[in-house]
């Protein structure tokens, strides 16, 4: 209860919310928006619309088939240039489908996309469910963590906006598998959306005032999850943590800088949140021959045995990814690592 309140807290959410730790973004993904399903009557289910960008986690998309939001009701809607969740589209949406009966639910907005870090316009979005009256959901198992950095806090204002959220302390957090978490703003919808109660388990029923944590979610049996982090943040501290997340910020950033020296890359999208992504200049425009230069390519790093870099798509092309998070890494391995990339990508 400790370790998830001063998670609450460090994401500003307000007194009265709360949280799960899991093993990770999917089952708090799942967790939360079954949270979500609970404000409509059950019979009103087979109507309930989700809402997400194309660059929204795929946890996502298999924790809407498990709710039995599927097909047309489950709806990824195109980004814009930053790879960002539109507002405008959305709006339309939401009012096209209300106008043919359907019941729209919650709005899943990124803080940190997978592929390129980029983070929906919350506070927008955070208006817009507001006025319409939808669950605002903000999926940051990545990077929500960096809100407790002063160089990323700006870039995720809104977040005290959520209606729930989603963060991975084994992800920037730095904590050993498995520590997922999920936070809602108000937590006793949690014990309402979960609390069952048989026979066999009154004997452990909690008193009033008492929280009991396989009522506020899937899992009856559960591990001490908090432990770990709860002694990292007493052992190093609030400000190591900050330090380490500036540090990958800046090793992004420091990338970019060595791609544009270099004068062979493409930058695709820009560091942000420790995240950038790029092509060699020599990749070919014919789709299939673009995906099997990035698949040699990949092979050869692999092959090179001195460090990893992995791939990922935008907008249907082929795109090389870091995601430069340890804050162990020199500038010098970040330099030795891209010049031999290079090397490798000259050959093919």
């Amino acid at each position: 209860m400790l370790t998830i309140d001063w998670l609450r807290r460090l994401c500003g959410l307000p007194e009265g919310g709360g949280g799960l730790f899991v093993s990770g973004g999917s089952l708090a993904n799942l967790t939360t928006l079954a949270v979500a399903r609970e404000r409509l009557p059950e019979d009103d289910w087979p109507r309930a619309v989700l809402y997400c960008s194309d660059q929204t986690h795929s946890s996502v998309d298999r924790a809407a088939r498990t709710l039995g939001i599927v097909g047309g009701r489950f709806r990824r809607l195109v980004t814009d240039a930053g790879q960002r969740l539109d507002p405008r589209p959305l709006t339309e949406a939401i009012r096209a489908d209300r106008a043919v009966g359907l019941l729209p639910l919650a709005v899943i907005a990124n803080a940190g996309t997978t592929n390129t870090g980029a983070v929906d316009p919350l506070v927008e979005l955070a208006n817009l469910c507001a006025k319409e009256d939808l669950w605002f959901h903000v999926d940051g198992a990545y990077a929500t963590a960096a809100v407790i950095s002063s160089r990323a806090a700006p870039l995720l204002a809104g977040l005290d906006r959520a209606d729930s959220l989603v963060l991975d302390p084994h992800k920037w957090l730095f904590q050993p598998y498995d520590i997922g978490c999920l936070l809602v703003r108000d937590a006793a919808r949690l014990e309402s959306a979960f609390a069952i109660l048989p026979e066999y388990l009154r004997d452990i029923a909690a008193a009033a005032g008492e929280i009991n944590y396989c009522d506020n979610g899937l899992e009856l049996t559960r591990r001490f999850r908090a432990l770990k982090l709860w002694m990292s943040f007493k052992v190093f501290g609030l400000a190591a943590f900050r330090a380490a997340i500036k540090r990958g910020i800046q090793l992004a950033e420091t990338a970019g800088e060595i791609l544009r020296e270099a004068g062979c890359w493409e930058i695709t999208s820009p560091a942000q949140l420790a995240v950038i992504t790029f092509r060699h200049r020599a990749t070919p425009a014919d789709p299939a021959a673009a995906e099997e230069f990035h698949r040699h390519l990949l092979d050869a790093v692999v092959a090179n045995d001195h460090s990893l870099v992995t791939g990922t798509a935008l907008e249907g092309r082929p795109v090389l990814r870091l995601c430069t998070v340890n804050p162990r890494t020199t500038d010098a391995d970040l330099r030795e690592s891209l010049d031999r990339l290079g090397r490798l990508a000259e050959t093919l």
